[in-house]
């Protein structure tokens, strides 16, 4: 280990929340033949965000606007919010170093849920945060113990998803909007959304944007297609949202980036068109699972949580032989949620092959 790391940074393990489907190609040898376990939208980004990214391509020599106030104009309208309650980034992943980078101190104090999305606690473990994780209440995280546990340790940061992964669940806006009422003078609330887009409207709550204790992440990488092109962006007071510019890369946002955003955006045409194969490619989905004896869970979001009926190791071995068929897919990482695997949706040639491999790979893993 190097010398020249702090004492924290050398303690940190070496390692990342997932591993990459290309990373396990490599290992293999082999491509995969169908990728569903990343959460993409396999559906595509908006052919004019398409058009307008090739075009930009062009002007690649040049850094994007460091203000991204184009995009920050633009969210501000299509939210109904001033450009001042926007602040963008590098994909939620990104938005949520930067917000621990601001928040936390060693030792300060932070809540999740046991299960949820681990680059939120990988982020936290970077700047010495302690975290203390509540259990799933069922298959969706616990507003209500989530609210205790920040009030016992007094957290600075609670995080929160919904709709949820890796569980695909989601709990109403009333639900939501009570827990940002009873949110603790001290503690800050991280709402990520990056499934709202492809949720039923009874999941979005009303939040007002100057709220002082809330920031709401969204992003273009699942329902706009463009998990590649990382372009996140938080909504919350302008107080909050301004502090983004403390910390940031000035220049974290590419101008290919910055232009297919702002191209998919004005296309809600194919968010829409989007949203309907979502529904439809859902409901295969859970067809496919229901004839092969498991169990899909409600999802809000772009991939179906299947309930396989046993316990993690189970799991895992249908995990392991669906890959060993060339369907990647991933699974919860914590019990009891690990009894399930997690299948992002795709169009039906993709199902198709989902649908041959996994009667086969279910015998196999016994």
């Amino acid at each position: 280990m190097s010398r020249f790391l702090t004492p924290h940074a050398a303690a940190l393990p070496s390692t990342v929340p997932f591993t990459g489907p290309e990373a396990l190609e490599r290992r293999k040898g082999v491509p995969f033949r169908a990728r569903l376990g990343a959460n993409e939208s396999l559906f595509g980004p908006s052919p004019r965000a398409v058009a307008v990214m090739a075009a930009a391509a062009r002007d690649v020599w040049m850094y994007g606007d460091p203000e991204n106030h184009d995009l920050k104009q633009a969210l501000g309208r299509h939210h109904g919010v001033t450009p001042a309650h926007v602040a963008v980034g590098p994909g939620i992943d990104g938005l949520l170093g930067l917000i621990c980078r601001l928040v936390l101190e060693p030792g300060t104090p932070v809540v999740t849920s046991l299960g949820a999305y681990p680059t939120f606690n990988f982020h936290v473990a970077g700047y010495g945060g302690v975290l203390t994780r509540v259990p799933y209440l069922g298959d969706h995280e616990d507003p209500q113990a989530l609210l205790s546990a920040a009030k016992t340790t007094g957290a600075r940061l609670i995080y929160f998803a919904n709709p949820d992964n890796p569980m695909g669940s989601h709990h109403p806006a009333s639900v939501v909007e009570d827990m940002v009422a009873n949110l603790p003078d001290h503690t800050l609330l991280i709402l990520d959304e990056a499934y709202a887009d492809l949720a039923p409207p009874d999941a979005v709550p009303s939040i007002v944007a100057d709220h002082p204790q809330v920031i709401r992440l969204r992003t273009f990488s699942k329902g706009y297609g463009m998990a590649g092109a990382r372009v996140g962006y938080a909504i919350t007071n302008p107080d909050l949202a301004l502090a983004f510019d403390k910390v940031r890369d000035h220049f974290g946002m590419g101008r290919v980036s910055q232009a297919g955003a702002l191209a998919a955006l004005a296309d809600q045409d194919w968010l829409r068109e989007v949203q309907a194969r979502t529904l439809a490619a859902r409901a295969r989905l859970s067809a496919i699972a229901v004839a092969n004896g498991l169990r899909p869970l409600a999802s809000a979001t772009n991939f179906v949580t299947i309930d396989c009926g046993r316990d993690g190791d189970h799991a895992r071995k249908v995990l392991a032989e669906l890959g060993a068929r060339g369907i990647f897919i991933r699974m919860p990482g914590v019990a009891p949620l690990d009894r399930c695997i997690r299948i992002s949706l795709g169009d039906d040639a993709t199902l198709d092959m989902l649908e041959e491999a996994l009667p086969v790979a279910l015998q196999a893993a016994g």
